[in-house]
């Protein structure tokens, strides 16, 4: 009679531990085996919508190229094209700049990295070295 068969009213407690051990090192596997599937899972998609994302963004930027020529195209029926071109350059070179001045105050207004956070592990780590040095003694 193995220990797995033995029912638990005749088991002795090194049984039960044994049966528990098993049991519960079984239990963590399949938990470990369950959690890799839905990670796979969960990856495979995320793959697809990064995917369709970086479709969904070239095909904006290119949808942005067409509407740049258009407007070179339309100002070039009342102006040369070289003037054309330069005038809608000139005028996506502004808005670049407006851009980058806001991002630019956007990244200076950025906090340091979760600054209670650290401020907390820092209080714990002075308690733990307080409670050991306090238990030296």
């Amino acid at each position: 009679m193995t220990v797995e068969s033995k029912p638990a009213a005749d088991a002795s407690i090194g049984e039960l531990l044994s049966q528990l051990s098993t049991q519960t090192s079984r239990l963590i596997h399949d938990e470990l085996r369950l959690a890799q599937k839905e990670f796979q899972e969960s990856a495979k998609h995320a793959g697809i919508g990064a995917g369709l994302f970086s479709l969904a963004g070239l095909l904006a930027f290119l949808g942005f190229a067409t509407l740049i020529g258009a407007a070179v195209a339309a100002l070039s029926l009342v102006l040369p094209v070289w003037a054309a071109a330069v005038i809608v350059a000139a005028v996506l070179f502004v808005v670049a700049g407006v851009a980058a001045l806001i991002g630019r105050r956007q990244a200076d207004e950025v906090t340091p990295a979760a600054p209670r956070t650290v401020e907390t592990v820092k209080a714990d780590i002075e308690e733990v070295k307080e409670a050991r040095h306090g238990s030296r003694t």
